[in-house]
C-alpha cells in the first residue's frame, strides 16, 4: 500500500511540475531578456528620411559653399555613400524602383502617371515587408510620387497598402505660390526657376510640418518596433524657403556657369543629342537668373537640413537613436547649368548620383565608402540589418551590410541608371553604367549616341572618349558590362 501510495504521489508532483514547466516555460528567458538593454529586446527600428531633388551639395560631400550641419553631423554617425547612383533620375520611377527593390525595366514606370500596381499588383514593397514582420509602417509627405508642388496635401501616387498610417502636411508655401518669382514662367511649377525667400517661419512651411508630425509619430510609436518614412519636399522647385536661408548665401558669391555660347557650342559638339533634356541650354536665362535659382536652391537645401535635424534631435531626446537605423536619401541628382543642362532626367553624374547616408546600431561611425552602391540596394540591405523573414528573391539589389561595417571591403557591383526620351512609338531608352572610375551611356542601343568618361581624371565629364582607338578596349568591355547586367535583369523578370 505504501508502495502504491508513495508512486501516485510521485506522479502526481510529477505531473504538477510539467504543467508549471508547460505555463512558464521561458521564465529563465524572460528573466535574462529583462536584464538586457532595451535595443537587444527587440529588433531596430527604421527612420527613413527622403529628400526631393537633393544633388550631393552638401558640407559632408565637400561643397565649398553650402551649409548642411545636421545631414553632415549624421554622416559623422554612420557611413556617407560617395558613389551612390539612381536607377531613373525622375521622381516616380526612382521612388517605385526604390520602394519596390526592382528596377524600372521590371516595374515599368518611366514616368510621372503610371502606377506600379497596374504592372505588379502583388508585389511586396519594402514598408510593406517590414508591415508583415510586425513593424507600425507610417510615412508623412512624399515617398511615393506626388507632384510638387501641385500636388502637396494629397495622397499622389500612394500605395495604400505600404502604410498603416500616412500624413499628407500642405504648409504656407503653398499658399505663397502666387507671390514667387519666376523667370522661366512658361515651364509648369513644378519644373522652373521659381523662388520666394518667406517670412513665415520653419514650423509655418510644408517641410516644417513634415518634420512636426514625424516627431508625433516617433513619440507615439517609441515603445514597439517602427519603420517611420518622412518624406521632405525640398530642396524641389519652387525653391521657397524662409527668408533666413537666403542669408546665408550671398547672391555674390553664388557662381552661374561660365560658358560663353562658343565654348558651350564646342562642348555640346561632341555629346549626343539624346543626352541633353535642356533645350535651349539653361532655359534661355540670363546669367543673373541661374544665379538666383542656385542660391534659392542652396537655401532650399539649408532648410532641408535644419529639418533632418528635428528628426535627429527628437531621436535623440527619446533616446531611440541607438536602436535606429537611420537612412537618408534622396530621390536623384540634380544638375545646376553643367554642359547648359539643368535639373534632372540625365544620365550625367550630376544627375545619376545622390546623397546616401545610413547611420544606426552596427554601423562604422564617421567612415565615407568609395564603393559604387544604388537605391536599389536599400531593400535588402534594410531587411538584412532587421532580420526581416520572407524577403522577396527577385530583388534586383545587393544587401550593403559589408560596407556598413567596413566601408572599404570588397565590392565588384556596378551601377544601372536609365532614363527614356521620346513618348508612344517614338520613345527609346538610354542606358548608363558606372563602375568606380568609369561611366558608359548608350542611347537607343547606341544608335543615337554613345557616351565613355573617366571620372577619376575628368570628374566635370568634359571629354567623351566614345570614339577615341585609345579607349576602344575599355568602351568594348564598359558595353560588355552594362548588356550583362541588363540580361540579368531579363532573366529575373
Amino acid at each position: 500500500m505504501m508502495t502504491r501510495r508513495y508512486f501516485r504521489l510521485l506522479f502526481a508532483g510529477l505531473l504538477l511540475c510539467s504543467a508549471l514547466f508547460v505555463c512558464y516555460p521561458d521564465v529563465h528567458s524572460q528573466r535574462s531578456t529583462r536584464n538586457q538593454p532595451a535595443e537587444q529586446r527587440r529588433k531596430p527600428n527604421v527612420l527613413f528620411i527622403s529628400a526631393d531633388d537633393l544633388n550631393n551639395d552638401l558640407g559632408t560631400y565637400g561643397h565649398p559653399l553650402v551649409k548642411s550641419p545636421n545631414i553632415d553631423r549624421l554622416a559623422a554617425r554612420g557611413v556617407r555613400f560617395d558613389r551612390a547612383y539612381n536607377q531613373f533620375p525622375l521622381c516616380s520611377p526612382s521612388r517605385t524602383s526604390l520602394m519596390t527593390g526592382l528596377r524600372p525595366d521590371t516595374t515599368q514606370v518611366y514616368d510621372l502617371r503610371k502606377h506600379f500596381r497596374s504592372v505588379l499588383p502583388d508585389v511586396v514593397t519594402l514598408s510593406q515587408l517590414f508591415q508583415r514582420n510586425g513593424y507600425y509602417a507610417a510615412r508623412v509627405g512624399k515617398i511615393y510620387h506626388y507632384g510638387n508642388p501641385g500636388q502637396i496635401g494629397t495622397d499622389g501616387l500612394d500605395d495604400p497598402m505600404s502604410w498603416n498610417r500616412v500624413i499628407n502636411p500642405r504648409g504656407v508655401d503653398k499658399d505663397e505660390e502666387k507671390v514667387l518669382t519666376n523667370h522661366t514662367p512658361a515651364r509648369g511649377l513644378g519644373s522652373s526657376f521659381s523662388f520666394y525667400a518667406s517670412p513665415a517661419p520653419d514650423e509655418a512651411h510644408t517641410d516644417g510640418k513634415v518634420a512636426a508630425e514625424t516627431i508625433k509619430l516617433l513619440e507615439q510609436s517609441k515603445d514597439q518596433p517602427f519603420f517611420i518614412a518622412a518624406g521632405f519636399y525640398r530642396p524641389h522647385c519652387p525653391y521657397i524657403a524662409p527668408k533666413k536661408y537666403f542669408d546665408l548665401y550671398p547672391i555674390e558669391k553664388i557662381a552661374a556657369p561660365q560658358f560663353s555660347p562658343q565654348t558651350l557650342k564646342d562642348e555640346l559638339a561632341n555629346i549626343p543629342q539624346a543626352a541633353l533634356w535642356t533645350n535651349p541650354p539653361h532655359f534661355g536665362v540670363s546669367r543673373q537668373a541661374q544665379r538666383e535659382a542656385i542660391q534659392a536652391y542652396y537655401a532650399s537645401i539649408s532648410f532641408l537640413d535644419a529639418n533632418v535635424g528635428r528628426l535627429l534631435d527628437a531621436l535623440d531626446r527619446l533616446k531611440l537613436t541607438d536602436n535606429t537605423i537611420i537612412v537618408f536619401w534622396s530621390d536623384h541628382g540634380y544638375l545646376l547649368g553643367q554642359h547648359g543642362q539643368w535639373m534632372k532626367m540625365s544620365l550625367f553624374e550630376g544627375s545619376a548620383r545622390n546623397p546616401l547616408v545610413i547611420a544606426g546600431p552596427g554601423v562604422a561611425k564617421g567612415k565615407p565608402s568609395g564603393r559604387t552602391v544604388e537605391l536599389v540596394d536599400l531593400y535588402p540591405t534594410l531587411a538584412d540589418l532587421c532580420g526581416l523573414a520572407d524577403t522577396p528573391k527577385n530583388l534586383a539589389g545587393r544587401s550593403l551590410r559589408p560596407l556598413l561595417k567596413n566601408p572599404n571591403a570588397g565590392w565588384n557591383k556596378p551601377a544601372i541608371t536609365q532614363v527614356q526620351r521620346g513618348s508612344g512609338q517614338n520613345a527609346f531608352m538610354g542606358y548608363s553604367i558606372r563602375n568606380e572610375r568609369w561611366r558608359y551611356t548608350e542611347w537607343d542601343e547606341g544608335k543615337r549616341g554613345v557616351e565613355l568618361y573617366d571620372e577619376a581624371r575628368d570628374p566635370g565629364e568634359m571629354r567623351n572618349l566614345a570614339n577615341d582607338p585609345k579607349s576602344a578596349k575599355i568602351a568594348a568591355e564598359m558595353k560588355k558590362l552594362l548588356q550583362d547586367a541588363r540580361a540579368r535583369n531579363a532573366a529575373m523578370n
